[in-house]
């Protein structure tokens, strides 16, 4: 079985992230969201908040789970059993960040692999920060975030 860990905070979940998990069901078996807890970062939605939100989204992909973590990604990948991690990727800065993840997840990790996804082009300047600045301001997100979150941006803007 091929299985694929796609990590991240998805605060909020974004279109962006929906092209990447999307695309990857027809690349593996099982793709599993996995919303990192970070105890000093304090987001605008709560852990259960974004795996509520996720869940909603994928509800008609039955081969995504979603799961919260804590600890070095790496790590989680192998207790769940995934021999690939996911990482999306919008920009030339996001593929150095993961580059330098990927070199370091696979000295750590020989046996789990890192596959970059390239958003498409219309999702490449969709960034949770900038989704959560607009919300802060009242400006309308829906063009940017899955039609299934959009109840809970309601209670945040």
């Amino acid at each position: 079985m091929r299985k694929a860990l796609f990590p991240g905070s998805f605060d909020p979940v974004t279109k962006g992230h929906e092209n990447v998990v999307i695309r990857a069901t027809s690349m593996f078996d099982e793709v599993v969201i996995a919303v990192g807890r970070h105890r000093e970062k304090k987001g605008l939605f709560s852990v259960e908040e974004r795996l509520a939100m996720l869940e909603a989204t994928f509800a008609s992909h039955p081969s995504v789970q979603v799961l919260a973590y804590e600890g070095l990604t790496a790590s989680f990948c192998q207790s769940v059993g995934a021999g690939f991690q996911l990482r999306g990727v919008r920009n030339p800065e996001d593929l150095r960040y993961e580059q330098t993840l990927a070199h370091m997840t696979r000295a750590m990790h020989p046996n789990l692999d890192t596959v970059v996804l390239l958003t498409d082009p219309e999702f490449a300047s969709i960034h949770s920060t900038v989704v959560r600045d607009v919300l802060s301001h009242g400006g309308d997100v829906s063009p940017f975030v899955p039609e299934a979150i959009l109840p809970w941006l309601t209670s945040k803007g």
